[in-house]
């Protein structure tokens, strides 16, 4: 709101009464904002936007303690944060080329991941994560599912964590969850060459306004998040054409069967 409205820091300072370093740590999420204080901004700012305003002080402080709280002490900050932006974006699309998405896993499957993390994980650890892994799935579940699109490179199917039978179960775990309403895989074959993106796995999480849009990237060191406009509109352009080289839902459905036939 700040920058749509050609203000600096220190001048938002200004109009607000505090100093520039309060204004940053709110802008960074450093400290807490109160619906008054977000309003004052707005005000300031001449945000006409009532809409994106409301979305705003709907996540000042009002909000319960969810489930991944419980894991605070236990696992990364960043676990937690993928939870709670998964659990309020109103629309998921991911993409990936060598894992299979963490909403889709099995319990088996996500254990045989973690198995493999340098350096090895306390088999403690690994239980935690699986745990937290499995309760983020409960989105896709209930009387509001969240819509979910999953775009999986056949190199991603063809990995065999865990063994055969593992890997087995973990397939037909996917076709299972095709015939949920709320769940699209499409799968990008070898066949199609390369494509945008190709190098990455990509999260995009829709918020209940374009400006709360957020993309989620793993990396080696834990998750990121980006949510500068500029960026968003490239992620979304790069789901979209890797989209277009995917096989159609009900072509993805008879691809996945035809490798668990094989395995």
């Amino acid at each position: 709101m700040r920058e749509h409205a050609g203000l600096t820091a220190a001048r938002a300072a200004e109009l607000l009464g505090t100093d520039r370093a309060m204004i940053s740590n709110i802008e960074a999420g450093r400290v807490g904002v109160s619906e008054e204080r977000l309003r004052q901004l707005a005000l300031h700012y001449e945000c006409p936007d009532e809409v994106f305003i409301g979305a705003m002080t709907e996540m000042t402080g009002g909000r319960k303690k969810e489930w991944w709280e419980e894991y605070r002490s236990s696992l990364p900050a960043g676990f937690l944060d993928v939870a709670e932006l998964e659990h309020y974006a109103v629309r998921l699309r991911t993409a990936q080329t060598v894992h299979l998405p963490g909403l889709l896993q099995t319990e088996d499957h996500a254990r045989a991941l973690f198995d493999v993390v340098v350096p090895p994980l306390p088999r403690l650890e690994v239980e935690l994560r699986v745990a937290h892994r499995l309760e983020r799935q409960r989105i896709l579940d209930g009387d509001a599912p969240t819509p979910y699109t999953g775009i999986i490179h056949e190199a991603a199917l063809r990995m065999q964590f865990g063994g055969r039978s593992t890997t087995r179960a973990q397939l037909e775990h996917l076709l299972a969850a095709t015939d949920r309403a709320n769940i699209t895989l499409l799968v990008i074959p070898f066949s199609a060459g390369g494509f945008p993106g190709a190098d990455q796995s990509i999260l995009y999480a829709e918020g209940v306004v374009p400006e709360l849009d957020t993309v989620q990237m793993d990396t080696s060191h834990g998750p990121e998040f980006i949510d500068a406009q500029t960026q968003l509109i490239n992620y979304r352009r790069r789901l979209d054409l890797m989209e277009q080289r995917a096989l159609s839902a009900a072509e993805s459905q008879a691809f996945v069967g035809a490798i668990v036939r094989d395995l």
